[in-house]
């Protein structure tokens, strides 16, 4: 069954403290940008002078005030819908790594897949490299829900389940404990 504590405060409050922090350290990001590129400017380090030095500051700053907007946006536009596990895929992957001096490596990696499908019909995937954890948690025919803003799923039958994770930080718990072990937010079994 899915947890009515889900409503409870804590998860409010963990939603608004993220809002909060986002912007805050993009704020202060763009603000060390800006103030680098203009003292850059004044010193003319690297052919760099004012008022060029400080519209590459204030660039950079805006474009690290964007990324925060759009993750406070994505996270509040985010909606709560109900859905199924379809299909769990893994696959062997190999990605080009740079090795300095021009030279390259080949690094090989397990990519875990779980596909969740809405009820509405549209297809989700939720992935990590080289971790299994997710991919274990989940079975294909799992109905779950996906909580809008906190962007997290949660399994509809837990009764089986050693583990779970917490739908606020994502951190992994005891099925036995009650709240998360890091962000103190209600677990929902």
């Amino acid at each position: 069954m899915y947890s009515d504590k889900i409503n409870d405060p804590a998860f409010a409050r963990y939603l608004q403290n993220s809002n909060r922090w986002s912007a805050m350290f993009s704020f202060i990001l763009a603000a060390i940008a800006i103030t680098s590129f203009y003292v850059a400017g004044e010193m003319g380090v690297s052919d760099l002078a004012n008022p060029e030095a400080l519209y590459i500051g204030l660039t950079i700053g805006c474009m690290f005030l964007a990324i925060a907007l759009y993750q406070i946006r994505s996270r509040m536009s985010s909606k709560t819908w109900d859905g199924q596990v379809v299909d769990k895929r893994i696959e062997q992957k190999r990605r080009k790594r740079e090795a300095g001096n021009n030279d390259y490596y080949w690094q090989e990696y397990l990519l875990y897949t779980v596909f969740v499908r809405s009820d509405s019909g549209k297809l989700h995937t939720l992935t990590a490299e080289d971790d299994d954890t997710v991919y274990n948690y989940y079975a294909i025919g799992d109905r779950v829900r996906h909580h809008g803003g906190l962007n997290s799923y949660e399994k509809l039958d837990k009764s089986g389940d050693a583990i779970i994770f917490c739908n606020a930080c994502a951190s992994l718990n005891d099925i036995n404990e009650d709240y998360c072990h890091r962000c103190h937010c209600p677990l929902l079994k």
